[in-house]
């Protein structure tokens, strides 16, 4: 996909602050630490549209990310992060889940996993979520991080983690690399299915 103009629109904590039109909306989920905003300026070849931090749980807010004004990619607050204080753990957590129960423009949602390790409780959880309450959108998993692996595992590990996720193996998942940048296209045209 050629990306000519995206740009960063608003941040959010409630739906009077969402953008008011009908483009619809990729949805980025994913614990603190697991490359939400380098797989956004990875994915349209922008170094610095989505800030990234070396100190996870930065974000608190829904941002989102207009792109060419054909759709948008949104990107939640990170789950998980233990020194977030569990006032703003609660409060994080219930405008993620009004979002994604009343947006009637999400369109996908790509919940990234960290291809190194095993699901986490919180990944299990947020997963569960995903599948069964928040409206059955349909979702496609990104194991990122594969330049942190061998490349001849990165195919294996990928089954690994679906084996343990979706063992009726009826979602897609794909490997990811924020540094290597090798495997966008692949992930361009799954999304490219839904908008």
């Amino acid at each position: 996909m050629i990306i000519k103009n995206p740009k960063f629109e608003i941040s959010a904590v409630s739906p009077k602050q969402y953008p008011n039109n009908d483009l619809p909306e990729i949805v980025l989920v994913g614990k603190s630490n697991v490359g939400k905003s380098s797989f956004i300026n990875t994915m349209l070849n922008r170094k610095g549209l989505a800030r990234t931090s070396s100190q996870p749980g930065k974000t608190r807010q829904i941002n989102f990310y207009n792109i060419d004004n054909n759709f948008y990619f949104v990107d939640l607050p990170g789950y998980g992060y233990s020194k977030m204080s569990k006032e703003e753990q609660v409060k994080v957590g219930n405008f993620i889940e009004q979002y994604l129960q009343i947006r009637k423009k999400i369109c996908l949602i790509v919940f990234l996993i960290d291809i190194r390790h095993d699901p986490t409780e919180n990944d299990k959880l947020m997963y569960d979520y995903i599948l069964n309450k928040s409206g059955e959108h349909p979702c496609l998993v990104i194991a990122n991080k594969a330049d942190k692996i061998a490349p001849t595992k990165v195919t294996p590990r990928v089954q690994e983690l679906q084996n343990s996720l979706n063992p009726l193996k009826d979602l897609i998942f794909l490997p990811f690399s924020s540094e290597k940048k090798i495997y966008t296209e692949n992930v361009w045209i799954e999304i490219e299915k839904y908008i």
